[in-house]
């Protein structure tokens, strides 16, 4: 891009995506997430409870990206453990965040500057997560766009998706944290690194790698940190989000569908008027071939039924006379 060059940004982004991610930026990962369980409820419980279970769960912290792209592309869900040295590194990390005497390490690194430092340094590494899963899809699928945009998502924010599986290695069981149902930050600015890089990977993007190497993750760090300065929690994607949600998925609400059905159940229940009685049986009558208010066909038929019964009651009452008299 042109700008870059104005702005001589171009040794920035090359510098930036020939950075390593290891050992700084990993370590910084890995006590930023083993810390984010740590502070979940219950997890000093588990610690001290189920010390596996609880190292389990920070694997799934640090290595849920792996995990899941690993099995959605059929491949051994185990495989960041053939990795010893990062399986290393996040379990002394664990340790010293969990059972670290006088807490010393987890203090440390909750202290405010610390954790703006290290918070930032996790967002870098969310760009090279989700560009490693999109690599990874393309290898495999060279058009598969939607492939590549579900494995780079999973990959960037696999620990976030699965954490309904984490929790239940600790006991918990919380199907309304599901992440699909209420999508945090880091899930949502995961999806659209996910698309961007997928587009670009595909030439449909007309930006070099490295460039939006550089917008990204300049992004996901400026905006996470101005986040942690302000205390806010709310998404920058909420405007938009709220906009394109009313416009195409917002349908009737759930009390215009009970207003209808209220208003159906009191038409069925209400009983006919006299007129509307009236009215029906005219209708009726005509559809027979009966003049309205003339009498109907069965009242006819049922003086016409009675008839020959009192014809013949007649004959029996005259030979009734006639055997008095003779008498």
């Amino acid at each position: 891009m042109d700008l870059f060059g104005v702005l001589h940004l171009d040794e920035v982004s090359h510098g930036l995506a020939g950075l390593s991610m290891f050992p700084h930026f990993d370590t910084a990962h890995y006590v930023v997430s083993v810390m984010a369980l740590r502070e979940q409820p219950g997890a000093l419980e588990v610690a001290r409870r189920s010390p596996f279970a609880c190292w389990f769960s920070s694997m799934l912290y640090c290595f849920g990206g792996g995990i899941l792209s690993g099995f959605m592309m059929a491949e051994a869900p185990i495989a960041f453990l053939s990795n010893s040295t990062s399986v290393l590194m996040a379990s002394v990390i664990w340790y010293l965040v969990f059972y670290c005497p006088q807490d010393v390490v987890y203090s440390c690194s909750n202290t405010f500057p610390l954790r703006l430092v290290l918070t930032g340094m996790k967002e870098v590494t969310r760009t090279w997560k989700v560009l490693g899963g999109v690599a990874q899809a393309h290898s495999k699928y060279k058009d598969g766009l939607l492939v590549m945009i579900a494995i780079g998502w999973a990959k960037g924010a696999g620990g976030g998706l699965i954490s309904n599986f984490e929790q239940l290695v600790r006991g918990v069981w919380k199907p309304e944290t599901n992440e699909l149902l209420k999508m945090t930050y880091p899930t949502k600015v995961t999806l659209i690194g996910a698309v961007l890089f997928a587009l670009q990977q595909n030439q449909y993007l007309p930006v070099q790698k490295q460039h939006l190497m550089l917008l990204y993750t300049v992004f996901t760090v400026v905006n996470k940190t101005r986040m942690m300065l302000t205390g806010s929690s709310s998404s920058p994607f909420a405007p938009i989000e709220s906009v394109v949600y009313s416009t195409f998925f917002a349908g009737p609400s759930p009390s215009s569908y009970t207003t209808l059905t209220t208003e159906a159940e009191t038409l069925v229940v209400k009983k006919p008027s006299t007129a509307t009685k009236k009215s029906i049986k005219e209708a009726c009558e005509s559809l027979n071939g009966v003049a309205p208010g003339s009498p109907s066909k069965t009242a006819a038929h049922k003086r016409g039924k009675g008839s020959p019964k009192k014809a013949k009651e007649q004959p029996e009452s005259t030979e009734t006379e006639s055997n008095k008299k003779s008498d």
